[in-house]
C-alpha cells in the first residue's frame, strides 16, 4: 500500500514570522502593532491550509485503501474461478487419454475374432467413448484475465481542493479618527483603512452609545465599501465604533474602537440674562446638551439702522464658555443666533433674538431680588406691598467701559435708593452705605422730600425743590462719574466722581412699599454727557 505524504511546506515548522506573532500575543506587553495582526492571520491561514491539505489527503488515502480492497477480492474470485477450470481441463485430458490408448490397442489386434470379443467386452465403454465424443470439450478460459478498473470518482475531492482558498485572511483594519464636520445630529459618517493589499468581500461596522449606566447593546452593518454613513442617532451622543473584514477565507480581527460624536442639539438663549449698549452686546445660552461641547459659534446678522435691512452675517468662532461679549457698532439692530460645536460639526442655530445698539439695555436679576420683591412680567417694574424693609434687587452686569444711561420711573410716595455698586458688594447692607456702592435715595417726610446722594455712608447736603418722577442715571467708565437727572426737567442733579477699578452693577431698593419701574435701550440725552 502506498503511503501518501504531506506537503513540504505543511510539514514544515511555522516561520520566523508566525513565531514571532505567538510570542508577541503571548506577551503581556505586546503593542497589537499591524504586523502583529499581519503574522497572526499569516499563522491562522497556515493552519487553515494544513487542516484543508489533511482532509484531502485523508480522503484520498481511504480511496486507495477501498479500491486495493476491491482487487484484492477481484483477483482472488478470478484464481479460483481459473483453478476450477484447470481441474475440469485435467480430468477430461485424463479421459480422452484413457480412450485412446484402449482404441490403439484394439487397433494393432489382427485377430478379428479378438478385435470382436474385446467389442463385445468394451461395448459399454464403448458407448461411454461415444458419448464423450460427442461432447464438445470447451478449453477456452471461462475467467477474464483482465480487471475492471472503472474511473475513481473524485469530485468531491476536487470540490474539497477547489475549497482550499489560498487568499489569506484580511488583517484587522483601521478605524480612522472622526473627521470634523463628519456627522449631524443623527448621523455619522464612519471611515476606516486597511495596512495592506487583502482581498476583502465586505465590511461589517458595529456601533454603540456610550451609556454611563448600563452598556447598550451594538449594531452591526455590512458594507462593500471602506466608508459608511449611520443613521438614527442620538443627539451631541459619543458612540463606540469598531469594524471587521471578510473574505472566502475567513473574519478578521476586530479593529481598535474608536469614538465618534454626534452633532449637539441648538443651544437656548436664555434673553432675560443678555443685554447690551451702545458699542456691545453680551449673549448669554445654555447648551441645551447632556455631553459638553467642544466651543460654540455667534452668528449676527446687522438689519442696519432701526427698520432698515442689510445682509451682512458676521460669526464669531471658538468661544469656549455659554457667553459672548460681541462688539457692535452703535445705533443698529442685530439678529444673533447660536451653534454648539463638538468634532461632529455644528448644530443647527438656536432661536435668533433681536438685540438694538441704541442705549444701554439689561434686565433686572431675579436670583438677587429680596423675597419680598415681586416683579412684572416684563421684568422691568418692581412691587413691594408688605412692612417697611429696605428689598432691593441688582440689575446685570454691563461688562463694556464706555458711556450708560438708564432711567428710572418713580411715584412720589416711595421711598427708593437708586445707583450703581460692586458684584461682590455686601447684599445684607444698604446701597451707598459702604465705599462700593452710590446712591440716590429719596425719604418722604411729612414736610417735605428729602434727597440724598450716598457713598460710603457720606452725602453733600442738597436739596432738590421739584420731586423728580422720571430719574436719568448716566454712567461714564472713561470720565469715572456717575451722573443722576431730573429726566423730565432735563436737570443736573448729582455727579459722583470715582475711577471705577471694576464693572459695577444697577442697583433698585424699595424702603417702603410702593412700585418702580426701570426704562432702559433708550439713547442717551445730549445733555447727560456734558
Amino acid at each position: 500500500m502506498a503511503h501518501f505524504l504531506k506537503p513540504w511546506s505543511i510539514l514544515s515548522a511555522r516561520s520566523s514570522r508566525t513565531e514571532h506573532a505567538d510570542q508577541c500575543f503571548q506577551s503581556q506587553n505586546c503593542i497589537r502593532s499591524p504586523e502583529c495582526f499581519v503574522q497572526e492571520n499569516f499563522g491562522r491561514q497556515e493552519q487553515h491550509l494544513e487542516q484543508h491539505y489533511n482532509d484531502v489527503l485523508q480522503t484520498l488515502s481511504q480511496r486507495y485503501d477501498d479500491r486495493e480492497t476491491g482487487l484484492q477480492e477481484e483477483k482472488k474470485s478470478k484464481l479460483e474461478s481459473l483453478y476450477k477450470q484447470l481441474v475440469a481441463c485435467g480430468q477430461a485430458l485424463d479421459t480422452s487419454k484413457e480412450l485412446i490408448e484402449t482404441a490403439q490397442e484394439v487397433y494393432r489386434c489382427q485377430d478379428e475374432r479378438l478385435f470382436l470379443k474385446v467389442a463385445q467386452l468394451g461395448l459399454l465403454r464403448d458407448f461411454f467413448f461415444l458419448e464423450f465424443a460427442k461432447e464438445d470439450i470447451d478449453l477456452s478460459l471461462s475467467t477474464s484475465l483482465e480487471f475492471s478498473t472503472p474511473l475513481a470518482d473524485l469530485s468531491d475531492v476536487k470540490t474539497m481542493m477547489d475549497s482550499i482558498n489560498v487568499v489569506p485572511a484580511p488583517s484587522a483594519p483601521v478605524i480612522n479618527p472622526q473627521l470634523p464636520n463628519s456627522a449631524t445630529q443623527t448621523s455619522l459618517h464612519v471611515c476606516w483603512s486597511l495596512f495592506s493589499d487583502d482581498t476583502v468581500e465586505y465590511y461589517e461596522l458595529y456601533y454603540r452609545p456610550v451609556l454611563e449606566d448600563t452598556p447598550a447593546d451594538s449594531t452591526c452593518v455590512k458594507v462593500k465599501e471602506t466608508h459608511c454613513t449611520v443613521t438614527d442617532l442620538l443627539h451631541n451622543a459619543q458612540y463606540e465604533l469598531w469594524v471587521t473584514a471578510t473574505n472566502t477565507t475567513g473574519i478578521s480581527p476586530a479593529s481598535e474602537k474608536a469614538l465618534y460624536m454626534t452633532v449637539p442639539s441648538p443651544p437656548a438663549i436664555k434673553q432675560r440674562e443678555c443685554s447690551s449698549c451702545p458699542e456691545a452686546a453680551l449673549i448669554r445660552w445654555e447648551s441645551g446638551n447632556t455631553n459638553p461641547v467642544d466651543s460654540y459659534i455667534v452668528e449676527l446678522s446687522e438689519t442696519g439702522t432701526v427698520g432698515a435691512e442689510s445682509n451682512i452675517t458676521e460669526s464669531i468662532v471658538a468661544v469656549p464658555t455659554c457667553q459672548c461679549l460681541i462688539q457692535l457698532q452703535a445705533g443698529r439692530q442685530y439678529l444673533i443666533s447660536v451653534r454648539a460645536v463638538n468634532i461632529g460639526g455644528p448644530s443647527d442655530r438656536s432661536d435668533a433674538i433681536t438685540i438694538s445698539t441704541t442705549g444701554t439695555f439689561f434686565y433686572l436679576l431675579e436670583d438677587t431680588a429680596h423675597p419680598c420683591l415681586s416683579m412684572s412680567e416684563d421684568g422691568f417694574t418692581i412691587f413691594y406691598g408688605d412692612e417697611e424693609l429696605c428689598v432691593a434687587i441688582l440689575g446685570d452686569l454691563i461688562p463694556v467701559r464706555g458711556r450708560h444711561y438708564w432711567e428710572v420711573e418713580v411715584d412720589d410716595e416711595t421711598e427708593f435708593r437708586v445707583g450703581v455698586a460692586y458684584e461682590d458688594t455686601e447684599r445684607d447692607g444698604y446701597l451707598g452705605a459702604n465705599g462700593s456702592s452710590w446712591c440716590m435715595r429719596h425719604i418722604r417726610t411729612p414736610s417735605r422730600h428729602k434727597y440724598e446722594f450716598l457713598h460710603n455712608g457720606w452725602s453733600p447736603d442738597l436739596r432738590i425743590t421739584v420731586h423728580p418722577v422720571r430719574i436719568g442715571v448716566a454712567l461714564d467708565y472713561d470720565r469715572g462719574t456717575l451722573s443722576f437727572f431730573n429726566a423730565n426737567l432735563e436737570q443736573h442733579l448729582h455727579t459722583f466722581h470715582c475711577r471705577f477699578h471694576n464693572y459695577v452693577h444697577p442697583c433698585f431698593s424699595l424702603d417702603n412699599p410702593g412700585a418702580l419701574t426701570v426704562h432702559n435701550g433708550i439713547q442717551a440725552p445730549d445733555y447727560t454727557f456734558i
